[in-house]
């Protein structure tokens, strides 16, 4: 499976609120996007109080954690699933920096693909690196362009004609909260704002609806935009210097389908590639079925276009996260988080959806259960091309030899998963799920926007930190 990104959230108010719990519930709605560990720094008065830990959202604050957090005027949070880095409690975010200059603290989502060059630099130039995370590269760069500069907006402007790759960045310091997306805006991000006039930044949109914000618009790629004490000013000098490549995948597979990111529905995006799938890869059929959560609205859009009915034939449970470790290692991980609906494929032909085939394991066990419930015939589609090369800007994709559509065709990735047959989403209909907008398909076909490193394995900083551990 693919894992998810990782989630942002910020809150500026020019008088005290309960900003902890607002960030709270907007993490919540944000933990899609990470199951690994989360945190919230709160500015009360220009004193940061930090509460950051492993798990998710609900596990790490408690009522009696968040009653500590004092109220404020500024936050930042994050929820994660490293991309880079170490699952370990080093790398949680958000990231807290204390320099001459004052305080700052930094979340982060993305990749960075010049990271281990600018690291290598930090390093020779006497830098001590406590996480392997990004993100403190972004600190690093953001707090020694502060030193030399009259403001924490102008730092982060000089800081980004350096980095190159995804950030969508929310940063606060004592007085401002300040917003950064990536020249290309790889990654969403957008801002809103609550009835008593508090404004909210978020990974997306469903994150300001769920805090009852209204959404303003999306940050414009290469956009700083700085909430202060001098109201809304937004920078954009970098704007327009890049193409626009959105990854496509938020689309089929990241995002929560209620957001609106860049202006497109995830949801009228999904169910536009089950349409797409229904119109390349008809098949004669019973029943239409998706993979929850994210392979559902594309399953009612091939349903509806195909004219074959949709049913609920797999049930997720709600209660283990993407992280659960089963206690037994012999126990089918796959047959807790999913069952099968007996009653709805049984001798019936299923069309099954799902956003994407990686490895294949996970896929064929879930057609294994279909046919041990009974199910005659297995047809699979697939709302996302082919992977076919690693991803350098978040997704957790970082090996070619671990893709099974790098070594095995169609038909016979089809054999490998028990499929009676496989079809994917074309390349070509990307554009299509994206509203026509620029867009990252580079998993899927090679054209990366940037310089491609050389080492790309997710804990490339690993080795240098390993002594920490012991």
């Amino acid at each position: 499976m693919i894992h998810e990104e990782c989630g942002v959230f910020g809150v500026y108010s020019e008088k005290p609120v309960e900003a902890a719990a607002l960030a709270f519930y907007g993490l919540y709605a944000l933990q899609h996007r990470g199951q690994e560990s989360c945190g919230i720094i709160v500015n009360d008065d220009g004193l940061f109080f930090t509460h950051k830990d492993l798990g998710l959202v609900s596990e790490a604050f408690t009522e009696d954690v968040l009653t500590k957090l004092p109220r404020g005027r500024i936050a930042v949070a994050h929820t994660r699933y490293g991309t880079t880095g170490a699952s370990s409690r080093r790398n949680i975010q958000p990231i807290e920096v204390n320099h001459q200059k004052g305080k700052m603290a930094l979340a982060h989502n993305g990749n960075l693909s010049n990271a281990a060059k600018l690291r290598d630099q930090l390093e020779l130039s006497g830098a001590i690196f406590h996480t392997t995370s990004d993100t403190e590269t972004i600190a690093y760069i953001v707090t020694q362009e502060r030193l030399k500069s009259t403001s924490i907006e102008e730092a982060l402007s000089k800081a980004m004609n350096t980095l190159e790759g995804a950030y969508s960045l929310i940063l606060m310091s004592a007085q401002k909260l300040i917003c950064a997306r990536d020249p290309h805006g790889f990654r969403p991000l957008c801002y809103g704002q609550l009835p008593d006039g508090t404004y909210i930044a978020a990974s997306e949109s469903c994150a300001i609806h769920a805090v009852g914000g209204r959404v303003i618009r999306d940050i414009l790629p290469g956009e700083i935009l700085t909430f202060g004490p001098d109201g809304v000013r937004s920078n954009q000098e970098h704007c327009g210097k890049q193409d626009k490549r959105l990854c496509v995948f938020e689309y089929i597979y990241f995002a929560r389908p209620d957001s609106v990111i860049d202006g497109r529905a995830v949801q009228t995006a999904r169910n536009k590639a089950g349409q797409i799938l229904a119109m390349i890869h008809p098949v004669e059929a019973d029943i239409v079925i998706g993979v929850p959560d994210s392979g559902l609205d594309a399953a009612m859009g091939f349903s509806r276009e195909s004219g074959i009915p949709y049913s609920i034939g797999l049930i997720k449970n709600k209660y283990i996260g993407r992280t659960f470790i089963a206690p037994d290692g012999r126990l089918d991980q796959v047959k807790i988080k999913l069952a099968p609906v007996v009653e709805a494929v049984r001798n019936k032909r299923v069309v099954l959806v799902d956003d994407s085939i990686v490895r294949g394991t996970t896929c064929g066990r879930i057609i294994a259960l279909l046919r041990e419930a009974g199910a005659k015939e297995v047809h699979m589609r697939v709302s996302a091309p082919p992977f076919l090369h690693p991803c350098f800007y978040g997704t957790d994709i970082d090996s070619e030899d671990q893709l099974i559509a790098g070594h095995l065709n169609v038909s016979e990735i089809a054999e490998k998963i028990g499929a009676d047959t496989l079809g994917y989403l074309p390349v070509e209909a990307l554009e299509e799920l994206a509203g026509g907008e620029g867009f990252c398909d580079a998993c899927f076909t090679g054209n990366y926007p940037t310089t491609v490193p050389q080492n790309v394995r997710k804990d490339r900083f690993e080795e240098r930190l390993s002594w920490k551990e012991n």
